[in-house]
């Protein structure tokens, strides 16, 4: 058994999710991040649509958006990117976009 760092890392990024949905074969991904006062209020999708949190987490559900599970801070569930060893598509790494 390899139990290298990435892997380890991986497993603790995963138990942090309460859902891993499975995504649809045309299910899109999330290329930004909607911002107001410097919180995600929304994402832009790969087709050029805007949709706020809550449509988010209900498409990612749906398997409408890919590379993401779904997590929760107190009562509100958000979306997180799956961990598949690199930073460039982090949500935290994509660029901000107005609403």
């Amino acid at each position: 058994m390899n139990n290298n760092k990435n892997e380890f890392g991986s497993e603790i990024a995963y138990a942090a999710l309460d859902e891993v949905p499975t995504p649809k074969a045309d299910a899109k991904e999330i290329v930004g991040l909607v911002k107001s006062s410097g919180r995600v209020t929304g994402y832009q999708l790969s087709d050029g649509s805007k949709v706020s949190k809550e449509q988010g987490v209900n498409m990612a559900k749906a398997g409408d958006i890919q590379g993401v599970g779904i997590a929760h801070r107190k009562d509100s569930e958000y979306l997180k990117s799956l961990p598949d060893g690199t930073e460039d598509n982090n949500l935290g790494n994509l660029p901000s976009v107005s609403e």
